[in-house]
């Protein structure tokens, strides 16, 4: 992949706008009053982000101009999900958004091809992750399987991803009693929690629309990061009751706010 080019997708990136701090912030202002210009003068500024990160990329053999394409997706996707009330630059909000878009397209596509040494590491992994379980009757953390393969942690989670197939948020489970129980509700939102999302007024009147039970289930789902098997642990009853109160008190508190 030629990322020397001076041109990509008719853009001449030697010419590319940088903006200040103070620009960026009175130009989000103006997108979150609907101003199209505004938007389209905030993409320019950080198309730069996007070059920076298509550079990891560059093993890919992939045409530069689709991943600039696919990654100015990225963007503008953080540019319409940002939000500017959280103590997060955009800068670090917007580049995991730009991997992944550029990442689902490569997988998507069948680009990625796994190397012979990535799938030896992987499977050396595995393995080791087997044999160590048996030993120690737990699971080992990456900086132990580190340790007995002696390969550094960051090749070992390039290596495990590199394997992984793509598997979608809402792909079911298994069913109990007609509710079928989803990916996303077997994890963990501990990155919701640090970030205090459901802090706001708004949610919290929000959640005064709901019954106890149901606002305990939001509480410890959201606040402290629970999953929904722990959370049935705790109160007592099944998974999919959980997810069936979970998703109608979300749906209650969705309604509430949009009215």
């Amino acid at each position: 992949m030629a990322l020397n080019k001076v041109e990509i997708c008719g853009v001449n990136t030697a010419k590319l706008p940088v903006l200040t701090e103070a620009e960026k912030e009175a130009l989000f202002c103006k997108i979150k009053q609907g101003d199209r210009e505004a938007r389209e003068q905030y993409i320019r500024g950080n198309l730069r982000l996007v070059l920076s990160v298509i550079k990891r990329f560059s093993g890919s053999n992939e045409n530069a101009d689709d991943l600039f394409q696919i990654g100015c997706i990225g963007l503008m996707k953080a540019i319409d999900n940002f939000n500017t009330e959280l103590d997060v630059k955009f800068s670090t909000y917007a580049v995991p958004m730009i991997i992944g878009e550029i990442r689902r397209y490569l997988r998507d596509n069948n680009v990625i091809r796994v190397s012979r040494s990535l799938r030896d590491t992987a499977y050396k992994v595995l393995y080791t992750r087997e044999a160590y379980t048996r030993k120690y009757l737990k699971e080992p953390t990456i900086n132990e399987i580190a340790e007995e393969i002696g390969i550094a942690k960051e090749e070992i989670v390039y290596a495990m991803d590199a394997i992984q197939n793509p598997l979608s948020l809402y792909d079911p489970v298994y069913s109990e009693g007609g509710d079928a129980l989803y990916v996303m509700d077997q994890i963990s939102d501990k990155k919701n929690k640090e970030e205090n999302w459901v802090e706001s007024i708004a949610l919290k009147d929000a959640m005064d629309r709901l019954n106890d039970r149901e606002r305990r289930i939001i509480d410890m789902r959201f606040y402290e990061g629970k999953t929904q098997m722990e959370v049935a642990e705790e109160i007592q009853i099944s998974q999919a009751q959980v997810s069936r109160l979970e998703k109608n008190a979300l749906k209650i508190m969705k309604n509430y706010l949009k009215a």
